[in-house]
């Protein structure tokens, strides 16, 4: 009995037909009573209050009668404060010389605690499910042999996998490009790289199923049990639309870079024009007069003919110059810009050049308004056919391009050539004012950065959109002149 009395669980002795034989001194202090009360009555009464039948079905007692084994069952119920509880009752049988089942040994156990930090365990697990499925970063986990244990929506996507992928459906091996998963093993086992166990802001490639090249920065960590490794997961992030964004701002700065350099140099070519424009016409007027009154057979009459010639030479590059730094007051109106485009061709005046040129006119049907200075657009449009010519050596197919984007409000016009392209090396300076891969005397560098200038002037953007030995297309971009009435029915321009 001493024994029975120390145990630790609250317990009953129960006959076979439910009646309290005994109970042990826990029983009796936990639920506030005594031997006298509880020997004699029936175990539903002592726990649920009900005479006649108990409200568990199906009952354990009964089942360790016909099985002879012990049994158990979890009950949930409130205590007088209205406090949810749980408690395990174990009916263990209690067998007489015969085998037969003599008596019920009914050990109460409160398992509330352990219900809590389960449901404690089941609400943080149903949380990290939905925090790794809501992720939009891509998220796997594998064990040791590379069999998936975890990949989320975001994952599904990345890697082209059908839709809620079971666990152990791929092996991710098969999901990177051959060796690329053993090395990035061999770099989280690495202390010099990341530490055991992990690898931070690693930058790989892969080709998912659908057959899309995705640049991913990866942070990935071994699991441990002890020192035993269990698992792995990663953390991928697709880093396609960052570079576009990294790729935009360096295009941002460049042009910002370049309208700076444009600027500066607008102003120092104003300068040299003006200062070098007045001696030039000094010497041309005396040279002209020493030449007229040179006799026909003088043998430096041809001489001072070149002098005229070059004096000339540099009229033309101070031309240029003047172009370039733009100090001409604008002339803008409205114009259809095929019409433009057209226009800027017949204004070429050796049309020779296109003798064995094919011109390709590829234009939109739609009509496209621009409000510009025509004489400045011509000036861009000749300027950039005479260097697709030039770098066609007056041979090869010119293709003019138009369309308009309605979204962006924006026309365009692409010159086309099938010239040997422009080397990489030389695309940052192209637009540079006084760059040119021309001999000596042939150019003066100031033809892509006049284009530059005067297109900058007129609110739109010139680039080179596709270089190579197969040829070279300019991209011309200029603001769509869109008529809209205003609040008071008056017109509207949005040809900013």
């Amino acid at each position: 009995m001493r024994v029975f009395d120390s145990l630790s669980f609250p317990t009953l002795i129960l006959r076979p037909n439910k009646e309290v034989m005994t109970a042990n001194h826990r029983f009796l202090e936990k639920y506030n009573t005594t031997l006298e009360e509880v020997v004699g009555m029936r175990c539903h009464e002592v726990f649920y209050g009900t005479r006649d039948t108990c409200p568990r079905e199906p009952c354990p007692l009964k089942q360790v009668i016909t099985d002879k084994k012990g049994h158990s069952s979890i009950n949930r119920y409130f205590d007088e404060h209205g406090d949810e509880r749980w408690e395990d009752r174990v009916f263990s049988p209690i067998l007489d010389d015969d085998g037969e089942v003599r008596y019920i040994m009914d050990s109460v156990r409160d398992i509330t605690r352990l219900k809590s930090l389960e449901k404690e365990l089941l609400e943080t697990k149903e949380f990290l499910e939905q925090l790794i499925a809501a992720s939009p970063s891509a998220i796997m986990a594998a064990d040791m042999k590379g069999n998936t244990l975890l990949i989320n929506e975001a994952a599904e996507k990345m890697f082209g996998l059908p839709a809620n992928s079971a666990p152990g459906a791929f092996n991710v091996e098969s999901l990177y490009p051959p060796g690329l998963a053993r090395d990035i093993m061999k770099r989280m086992r690495a202390p010099s790289i990341g530490g055991k166990g992990k690898l931070t802001g690693a930058e790989v490639a892969i080709k998912n199923l659908r057959g899309e090249e995705i640049p991913l920065e990866i942070t990935a960590a071994i699991l441990y049990e002890g020192e035993r490794e269990i698992a792995t997961m990663g953390i991928f992030n697709d880093l396609r639309e960052k570079r576009a964004v990294e790729e935009k701002l360096r295009q941002t700065r460049a042009q910002l870079a370049q309208a700076e350099k444009m600027a500066s140099m607008g102003q120092l070519a104003a300068g040299v024009a003006h200062e070098i424009n007045n001696p030039l016409t000094g010497i041309l007027f005396y040279a002209n007069m020493v030449r007229d009154n040179m006799a026909e057979n003088d043998p430096q009459r041809e001489d001072m003919g070149f002098i005229i010639e070059d004096v000339y030479r540099c009229k033309e590059i101070v031309k240029s110059l003047l172009a370039y730094s733009r100090r001409t007051a604008q002339a803008k109106g409205l114009h259809e810009w095929n019409a433009v485009v057209e226009q800027a061709l017949v204004l070429i005046r050796d049309q020779k050049i296109f003798a064995n040129i094919k011109v390709i006119r590829d234009f939109s049907e739609e009509m496209m308004m621009v409000n510009i200075d025509k004489n400045q657009i011509n000036q861009v449009i000749i300027n950039l056919v005479m260097n697709a010519v030039a770098a066609m050596n007056e041979e090869g197919t010119l293709t003019l391009r138009t369309y308009r984007d309605k979204a962006s409000h924006q026309v365009f016009l692409e010159v086309r050539d099938t010239g040997c392209g422009i080397p990489k090396q030389n695309l940052g300076k192209i637009f540079d004012p006084f760059f040119t891969t021309k001999e000596p005397g042939k150019g003066t560098g100031l033809g892509l950065s006049t284009v530059y200038g005067l297109v900058q002037e007129n609110g739109g953007d010139v680039s080179v959109k596709k270089t190579g030995p197969e040829g070279t297309t300019f991209l011309v971009k200029l603001p769509l002149y869109v008529a809209s009435a205003g609040p008071d029915g008056e017109e509207r321009r949005n040809d900013r």
